[in-house]
């Protein structure tokens, strides 16, 4: 029953937050407060940190803690809280999730290994394995264009089946068959995220449970109201939104996440547009055009940020 239960919270628009540096390279943990508030004044259902968005093959695992640790105080119950908890090495995984569940999270996002290339059956003992560790839902991340392998359907129908805490998965996958093909495998009432822009509609009109955007970091109201406005009747508000943000979502993804949102959020004047190597800010002609871009949106800065 519990798991049902947070099958019904953890919907909408979990934000991804990306992990704020200063200049010397070091972690702004008042910056990602200020950030986490701000978020959640602007609509944002849930708040993530440490997956993709947040850089975590930047930091050290006790960085890492010490972002999810600040970032649950910050958020302090108001909303549900998922920190990504994977890594390449699965005792990393094992440990950053036992973490999660010890701090108190609502969930943890466990990305499939990368690098690696593990087998489905790889794949299938080490979530199994993650998932039987610790008494907190999971959701499956699987993002095959980072990880260089995709986690089958009938792989992911066998965890759902086996492992009750795994309660859903965010989908970083433009295949759009597969998306349609979890939800028939694995059942209606999974929880099917997209992490892929200009799928958050879309997947909403399949039955999914929300969306974990990069692009929540620089407008967190619009797409939280996207969600909103589905879940509302309104299909014209959501739809209107969708290809509202359409521009912002591709100038956001022409370098690598999170580069251009960095840069974004800088010209705001949120962050530090800071990113530890090999990492790097994006060309400064890309920079103007995201500058271009972002101020037919909100207030920005005229200037961009030298590499």
């Amino acid at each position: 029953m519990r798991y049902d239960e947070a099958k019904q919270r953890l919907r909408g628009s979990i934000a991804p937050i990306v992990t704020p540096f200063k200049k010397d390279y070091s972690m702004d943990l008042n910056k990602l407060e200020e950030l986490i508030d701000w978020h959640l004044d602007s609509g944002s259902h849930a708040i993530s940190v440490t997956g993709t968005t947040g850089e975590p093959s930047s930091l050290t695992v006790q960085e890492r803690i010490t972002v999810m640790e600040t970032a649950a105080k910050a958020v302090n119950g108001r909303v549900p809280f998922v920190p990504g908890t994977g890594s390449t090495n699965h005792q990393e995984t094992l440990d950053l999730t036992k973490k999660a569940q010890e701090i108190g999270a609502d969930a943890a996002l466990v990305i499939v290994p990368y690098y690696n290339k593990p087998s489905q059956h790889a794949l299938y003992k080490h979530f199994k394995a993650v998932a039987e560790s610790v008494d907190i839902p999971l959701i499956v991340y699987n993002i095959p264009g980072r990880t260089a392998v995709n986690l089958d359907v009938k792989t992911l129908a066998r965890l759902a089946e086996d492992c009750p805490n795994i309660i859903g998965v965010k989908e970083s996958n433009k295949d759009f068959e597969h998306v349609n093909r979890v939800l028939m495998n694995c059942g209606r009432d999974f929880n099917l995220y997209s992490g892929i822009e200009l799928l958050c509609y879309p997947m909403l009109a399949i039955g999914g449970a929300g969306h974990i955007s990069a692009t929540a970091n620089v407008m967190p109201e619009k797409v939280a109201e996207i969600y909103n406005a589905w879940e509302e009747g309104d299909v014209k508000r959501a739809q209107d939104l969708h290809f509202e943000l359409m521009p912002l979502n591709d100038v956001l993804f022409k370098d690598t996440n999170p580069a251009p949102l960095k840069a974004a959020l800088g010209m705001m004047g949120k962050i530090e547009p800071v990113l530890r190597m090999p990492m790097d800010l994006p060309s400064e002609e890309l920079q103007n055009e995201i500058r271009d871009v972002l101020k037919t949106y909100t207030d920005v800065a005229d200037q961009v940020t030298s590499r």
